[in-house]
């Protein structure tokens, strides 16, 4: 991936029904390009599908969590390029402490929650991870 997939990739977050002639706006690009790209991604398996997010009051069975996470030897940037991919991680924050990374993770259900945070845990340099499940927003 490269800066103009990562880019598309947060619009796609961002508004998952944008025009491909927005996007390439956007992107700087031509629409053929963000076509091709996103044809790309989604072949490659980095773009998983596209899906309509509901509000949290809306959907019961919806998951948020936090998940800090430790990286070992200079693997933080390819980590932070691998997480950006996923579209469940919805914010992704450098910090200080014994912790690199937080991960905003948001998901429909819990099945689909242990598979996002089975494959962070997986991932090359990450040593250890600590996962908080967000319950009510006040």
């Amino acid at each position: 991936m490269d800066t103009i997939d990562r880019k598309l990739l947060a619009l796609l977050r961002k508004d998952g029904r944008a025009s491909l002639s927005a996007l390439a706006a956007e992107l700087k690009v031509s629409r053929g390009t963000v076509q091709n790209r996103i044809e790309r991604l989604t072949r490659e398996g980095v773009i998983a599908g596209f899906s309509v997010r509901v509000t949290e009051a809306d959907d019961p069975h919806a998951v948020r969590a936090i998940t800090m996470i430790e990286i070992t030897g200079q693997k933080t940037l390819a980590a932070i390029q691998t997480l950006r991919g996923i579209p469940e991680v919805r914010a992704l924050h450098t910090t200080n402490g014994a912790w690199d990374l937080v991960a905003e993770i948001h998901t429909e259900n819990l099945v689909e929650f242990e598979r996002v945070l089975r494959g962070i845990r997986a991932m090359d340099g990450v040593s250890k991870s600590e996962t908080s499940l967000l319950l009510t927003t006040l």
